[in-house]
């Protein structure tokens, strides 16, 4: 799959693509992931992105010609006429586990990056295809989501993270994950022993996964219980599950 990103700020972009395991994905090309600066197409002398906004009012707003003719670059280079072009902004939908998967099983999509206070609403009109948000809270620039946008996919590419790791995370199954432990057994903090829980030393491989699946369900109906309602509508909740939950309220 290939990800373009138009962004003019592409050195944020460089640590991230070649550290940490995900680094499999972007090396190996499973997510090839190219910059596009708009500046490199903006037909003036300064190289100009921006102007003020029509109307008054502080900031600036980025110009829809130079990105116009970024992205019919990048589409005479995909050689694709109508790629997805995806906008991070805080009036689009929500990034979740369910939209990663459509893009980590997807050819990619062009990631366009705002800055400033905002895009030319006629380029937005009619080019963007899709807005997405991190949550209710504004960021800088489309730089950060793009990155998690492009974490979150290379994470589920075959061969990246040791099978099955992700299909344990949290909300992959549409629950929070539980706690992990690891050595020793036991930790002495401030001369208290604190033990790993046993069933995790059994060896008893059904018992451990009915642990993990009473935590999980215990974290998400404390933290989350949108979620645990979510699981409910969708068929997802064992009977066990069930019975868990019900001790849980008592």
């Amino acid at each position: 799959m290939r990800f373009d990103v138009v962004t003019l700020f592409a050195d944020l972009f460089s640590a991230h693509l070649t550290q940490g395991i995900t680094r499999r994905a972007f090396e190996s090309r499973q997510v090839d992931v190219r910059l596009w600066s708009p500046r490199d197409h903006a037909e003036d002398a300064y190289r100009r992105v921006d102007d003020r906004p029509y109307g008054g009012g502080p900031g600036m707003v980025m110009l829809a010609e130079p990105l116009t003719r970024t992205l019919a670059a990048i589409c005479t280079d995909r050689a694709e006429a109508q790629p997805q072009v995806v906008l991070f902004t805080p009036t689009g939908r929500r990034l979740d586990q369910a939209l990663v998967a459509q893009f980590a099983a997807g050819p990619g999509a062009v990631l366009l990056c705002g800055r400033y206070e905002g895009i030319d609403q006629r380029f937005i009109d009619a080019s963007v295809t899709l807005e997405v948000s991190l949550g209710d809270f504004v960021l800088s620039g489309g730089e950060l989501p793009a990155l998690v946008l492009l974490d979150a996919v290379a994470r589920l590419q075959p061969g990246v993270l040791t099978a099955p790791s992700h299909e344990q995370d949290s909300f992959s199954d549409g629950l929070l994950e539980g706690p992990h432990y690891s050595r020793p057994e036991r930790w002495l903090l401030g001369g208290e022993p604190h033990d790993v829980p046993p069933v995790l030393l059994s060896g008893n491989h059904a018992d451990i996964a009915r642990w993990r699946r009473e935590r999980s369900l215990e974290i998400t109906s404390r933290r989350r219980p949108d979620l645990i309602a979510a699981a409910r509508a969708q068929g997802r909740m064992s009977a066990l599950d069930e019975q868990f939950l019900a001790r849980l309220a008592l």
